[in-house]
């Protein structure tokens, strides 16, 4: 499913709902220069979890694991995405900001980098978009991990989004 954003016939379409969103979000993430460098591609969105993955020897530090800067980036980005996602949905056009995050490396990662990221646990989406209508400003937490080829984690990201009409 890395290449849903790609999807461009009808058929496809129905069958991933979110495929021109995702088209929309790997355009933006594309016209950034230092995020172009990463070659990261979506790897799937469920509507609540977006998943992005990058190949590992351009992200490859000294040590021969994933460099700790692309992973805290590729967790802001799928984090960022979440958000952009969600205002895009709501019919909202809005500056998404990161306010603050905190990054815990839990393990070395010697495998391509595959993060995911959701609205934290205590996040109520609607109650986001709710108040960005109505205030014009609105935060939102978000969690991102950073999975081991075993299924553990390598990293544990958490942080508050901004969105401004």
């Amino acid at each position: 499913m890395r290449a849903a954003y790609r999807a461009t016939s009808a058929d496809t379409t129905q069958r991933m709902p979110y495929a021109a969103e995702l088209e929309q979000l790997n355009a933006h993430y594309q016209s950034m220069p230092p995020v172009a460098l990463m070659q990261l591609s979506i790897a799937g969105y469920d509507g609540c979890r977006l998943q992005l993955h990058a190949p590992l020897p351009v992200h490859v530090n000294d040590k021969g694991c994933a460099f700790g800067g692309s992973l805290a980036s590729m967790m802001t980005l799928a984090s960022w995405g979440v958000v952009s996602l969600l205002v895009e949905r709501a019919g909202l056009h809005a500056d998404i900001y990161v306010a603050d995050s905190q990054i815990r490396y839990l393990a070395p990662l010697f495998a391509d980098l595959d993060v995911s990221a959701e609205p934290a646990p205590e996040a109520d989406p609607g109650e986001f978009i709710a108040t960005l209508r109505n205030r014009g400003r609105a935060r939102i937490g978000l969690v991102a991990r950073t999975l081991l080829p075993d299924g553990g984690v390598a990293t544990d990201f958490t942080a508050r989004y901004v969105a401004m009409l």
